[in-house]
């Protein structure tokens, strides 16, 4: 089992990073635009909708594929997949920058729980700034309404600039920070406190199990922590926005309250199944491939030492 733990110069981990996002999300993307479709759904069934209208999980894929075709589960993934190696890298690259940053802050050699939420939630934060354009082109191109409107990723950036202007595509930053801040404390403290539980990997095999297993429940929690403010950022990047008119989706908290005091608490978890679903498992997968790929480099950059 590989034990080096030595530190890579970024570009390994951008690599690895963009290797461990572009895995998950070939593997899991359905899931992604069935939970989008689910929280992009305002108000609640009414009788004689049901045509139209996505009950849940099994319910969304089914009209999908009748209604649409099968190749509508991966509609937009384009801008996700260009997205995923500067996402994935700024991810893993910021925590363990931050991590640094924060040891030496608070004179700490090793890292702890309370030091694992805080970086992971400073990693999400700058890894917001990076996917705000990505996921408003994404959500774009998944919203069923929109299926006639946009030719694909390049179209909706430029109709987007032309028509809202450049800043719009940026729609939604305040929101995402939110979701990013949730997720990254929950998967990454979660990480730590899980592996600190588990028994010490004694060959590689236990290795990626424990990492799969830290990185399933750390995706889980972060996305029960951050799926109200998903919501909210699906509804806000997904609304045109109109000279003179204020947007009813907006700012985070008070969107939240709309959508509570209108649909109830239960709409602040829209299209939780299919989240969890993909960013639990999903969690794993970038733990895992993340990891193994940095072993694969540091066998490469520390070969002749």
């Amino acid at each position: 089992m590989n034990t080096d733990t030595r530190p890579l110069p970024f570009v390994y981990q951008f690599g690895s990073g963009a290797i461990a996002g572009i895995s998950e999300i070939l593997l899991l993307y359905p899931l992604d635009v069935v939970k989008t479709r689910i929280q992009l759904q305002i108000g609640k069934p009414q009788i004689g909708a049901s045509s139209t209208y996505y009950t849940g999980i099994i319910d969304c894929f089914t009209k999908i594929v009748r209604n649409e075709g099968p190749t509508k589960l991966y509609r937009g993934i384009t801008a996700p997949v260009l997205m995923e190696a500067p996402k994935r890298a700024v991810k893993f690259a910021a925590n363990d920058s931050w991590g640094q940053f924060y040891r030496k802050q608070f004179g700490v050699k090793e890292m702890n729980q309370s030091l694992s939420i805080l970086t992971g939630a400073s990693a999400g934060a700058t890894e917001a700034f990076v996917v705000v354009p990505f996921e408003l082109v994404k959500i774009r191109l998944q919203d069923k309404n929109s299926a006639g409107k946009y030719k694909g990723m390049i179209d909706v950036i430029t109709k987007v600039v032309k028509t809202e202007g450049l800043l719009a595509m940026y729609n939604g930053l305040e929101s995402t920070l939110w979701r990013h801040i949730a997720w990254n404390s929950g998967y990454f403290g979660c990480i730590y406190q899980v592996k600190s539980l588990l028994p010490k990997p004694q060959n590689s095999t236990e290795k990626t199990a424990n990492d799969l297993i830290s990185g399933a429940i750390g995706g889980t929690v972060g996305t029960i922590f951050n799926t109200p403010f998903d919501v909210v950022k699906s509804r806000i990047q997904n609304t045109v926005k109109v000279a003179g008119v204020t947007p009813k989706y907006n700012w985070t908290f008070p969107a939240v309250a709309t959508i509570y005091k209108e649909e109830g608490f239960a709409a602040l978890y829209k299209g939780f199944l299919p989240k969890v679903l993909r960013l639990g498992p999903g969690g794993g997968v970038l733990l895992v491939v993340f990891s193994q790929c940095m072993d694969f480099f540091r066998t490469i950059h520390y070969k002749d030492q």
